[in-house]
């Protein structure tokens, strides 16, 4: 019975693209019924659906972006759409440029680093490294990078995904645990660990907040764009 239902409806253009938007619209209500939990993150949920019934359906992964590919267009736009808080914040952010370019520095840094280290570390290739580097930016500008110092993008989104969820999930508790209730400092920190996913999670709370995490989306990928193909040419036998 599920066949008969389901064959007529896989070629239709907009099913998969509908299934994804009513995936993630069934994460927020999840996440209201779990009064709001960074735990109950709508993007996770709206994954594990979406594979779950991929699974079901045996739909190939290139079927189902071609799709749902209009979601992946608005990454770019909706990343975009983050200087209106960063506009009407901009003289709090001018009073935060010292401490802000250091703290963005070593974020970057250590994100970039680390990940090169960690698959170094446990005997893995270059390309994995290289991979590995830039999963701390964006999604959009974690695969170009990848793609140009060699590394595989379709591993280097998955990770970025599976960093900003991480992110959303743990950032602002931990965050509270160090007794660290600056907004700035939880935007920023979204921003930077966990690009648009965590940034997603902070900006609907505070205006100031979604300010310095498009200050960190923006800053850690132009820094993270300079950083890993300076690692791939200094460090070619990764």
């Amino acid at each position: 019975m599920f066949t008969t239902i389901w064959t007529p409806l896989a070629p239709t253009p907009l099913l998969w693209l509908t299934l994804t938007v009513a995936a993630f619209a069934a994460g927020q209500v999840v996440q209201r019924l779990c009064r709001q939990s960074p735990i109950a993150n709508p993007v996770l949920i709206a994954i594990v659906l979406m594979v779950v019934v991929l699974r079901i359906t045996g739909t190939p992964y290139s079927e189902y972006f071609a799709g749902a590919q209009f979601i992946n267009f608005l990454l770019g736009p909706a990343t975009v759409a983050l200087a209106v808080p960063l506009a009407l914040n901009v003289e709090h952010i001018r009073r935060s440029l010292h401490g802000l370019g250091l703290a963005l520095l070593a974020g970057s840094v250590t994100a970039t680093v680390s990940g090169v280290a960690v698959v170094w570390l446990l005997d893995g290739g270059r390309d994995v490294a290289l991979s590995m580097a830039p999963k701390a930016v964006t999604t959009p500008i974690a695969m170009a990078v990848s793609q140009e110092v060699g590394g595989i993008p379709a591993l280097t989104a998955a990770l970025a995904i599976a960093g900003g969820i991480v992110a959303a999930v743990v950032g602002q508790t931990v965050l509270r645990w160090l007794r660290i209730d600056d907004w700035r400092s939880h935007g920023l920190a979204a921003g930077v660990a966990g690009s648009g996913i965590a940034a997603a999670q902070v900006a609907p709370l505070n205006g100031l907040a979604a300010a310095f995490a498009a200050i960190g989306i923006g800053l850690n990928g132009l820094i993270t764009a300079l950083v890993v193909p300076l690692i791939a040419f200094l460090w070619p036998a990764l």
